[in-house]
């Protein structure tokens, strides 16, 4: 994500706090009390299924949410004692520009302390998302801007209130871009019939680079190429990646999504002279959710499929296919007035997790490609209210190198608890 200093933030929304002129859509404006994120709404609506609340006669709705934890997390036996993280804070503005035209952005602080996808560390100011949506017709609306790829569900249902776990999925974040936002255009569109809803959106945008076959991680990685500020204003192939995802669900079954993201990755000509060969990375992605009657059983999954052409000259740690996904299972225990709230939740909650950096085989002697990484992480949480969660994990995974070993500062088994705080403001 482009990453920007304090001052400009601060610009930004001095901006658009004072100087946006229009009225407030009513479906922009949702209730500060509790509410209920799970209701009743497709993956593609979770950039305005939000708490959002309207400032006086200002002419503009706005929201947030932050996450804060503590983790004791070791490796191999390597620890570095207790941490205490501020891992994010993110803040929401919609407006109605005029009838059928609506504006939305959000900028966040972010201190990620697994580092950035270059190995550093630390904090900054990121605009994640910022566009403009026309209403058409529900089939058929045009969305423009800085948009998020609707690359599987996660990317586009992100926000931290909504999940029981401190960590997002490493799938998400490790193998896939981590909320990955390009400039671009598109089409979006939905229909209820019944108990029936369906769901499409098909965008233009720019794309990766070459950071994803050349980065400091020594293998084929997508989230490299969030280090790119330049994807904001320039394309490094000069071509568009094409990003879709088709999405169908029913009120007793769940959703069912089905996504690509499609780009000529590398800087193949310069000044219209061809210097390189195009080579493309696909990726598919299939996600499902839903929640079983009577045992009010959450079930969230998504399972992703990595396709990059490498050039002949690289060693196998750049690898032409990967996968990963995960599964999470909630089980609430009690839900009811609690403390004094009057919405209050107890769950149980269970992650598990796979991530293969290098599916195959040795070109040289047969024997398999590892890389991969498997994990375990049950939960518990309490929700005082359906948009705030305290979240206690237990972390137990497995991470191997490209052969096997399992002994190192990074890799091996890793055991740690993790206890955090996650709200919508």
């Amino acid at each position: 994500m482009k990453k920007s200093s304090t001052l400009f933030s601060i610009a930004f929304l001095s901006f658009y706090c004072c100087s946006v002129n229009g009225q407030i859509d009513s479906s922009l404006l949702r209730s500060a009390g509790p509410k209920d994120t799970a209701k009743k709404s497709m993956n593609m609506d979770a950039i305005y299924n939000r708490p959002f609340l309207k400032m006086g006669n200002m002419p503009m709705s706005i929201g947030g949410y932050l996450e804060s934890n503590w983790q004791y997390v070791s490796t191999s036996g390597i620890t570095n004692g207790n941490q205490f993280e501020f891992r994010r804070l993110s803040l929401f503005f919609a407006t109605t520009i005029s009838k059928h035209i609506k504006f939305m952005s959000e900028i966040e602080y972010e201190n990620d302390p697994t580092g950035d996808a270059d190995g550093s560390k630390g904090g900054g100011f990121e605009v994640e998302y910022a566009a403009v949506d026309i209403e058409l017709h529900p089939l058929l609306n045009i969305r423009g801007g800085m948009i998020l790829n609707p690359i599987g569900a996660f990317n586009e249902n992100h926000d931290g209130p909504k999940w029981e776990f401190t960590d997002r999925p490493i799938a998400m974040t490790q193998l896939l871009p981590d909320t990955w936002s390009n400039t671009g255009f598109g089409l979006y569109g939905k229909q209820y019939r019944g108990n029936w809803m369906f769901g499409y959106e098909f965008y233009v945008t720019g794309g990766f680079n070459d950071s994803i076959i050349d980065n400091a991680q020594g293998k084929t990685y997508l989230p490299a190429a969030e280090n790119n500020p330049s994807r904001f204003t320039s394309s490094a192939s000069g071509t568009p990646m094409y990003s879709g995802r088709l999405s169908v669900r029913h009120d007793q079954v769940g959703e069912l999504g089905l996504s690509f993201m499609s780009d000529v990755y590398n800087t193949w000509q310069i000044e219209g002279a061809p210097v390189d060969i195009k080579r493309s990375v696909n990726v598919f992605d299939v996600d499902y959710n839903t929640t079983i009657p009577k045992l009010h059983t959450k079930i969230v999954t998504e399972w992703v499929w990595v396709f990059v052409q490498i050039p002949q000259n690289y060693t196998p740690e750049y690898s032409s296919k990967q996968f990963g996904g995960f599964i999470d299972i909630v089980q609430p225990i009690l839900k009811r007035r609690m403390l004094g709230w009057d919405h209050a939740s107890l769950n149980f909650a269970v992650r598990g997790e796979y991530v293969d950096w290098n599916v195959g085989s040795f070109a040289a002697t047969g024997t398999r490609m590892y890389n991969d990484l498997w994990s375990v992480m049950p939960a518990i949480t309490f929700r005082p209210t359906p948009t705030t969660v305290l979240r206690l994990n237990y972390r137990h995974q497995m991470q191997r190198d490209i052969t096997g070993n399992t002994i190192g500062a990074t890799i091996g088994f890793t055991a740690g608890f993790s206890l955090g705080l996650s709200t919508y403001f």
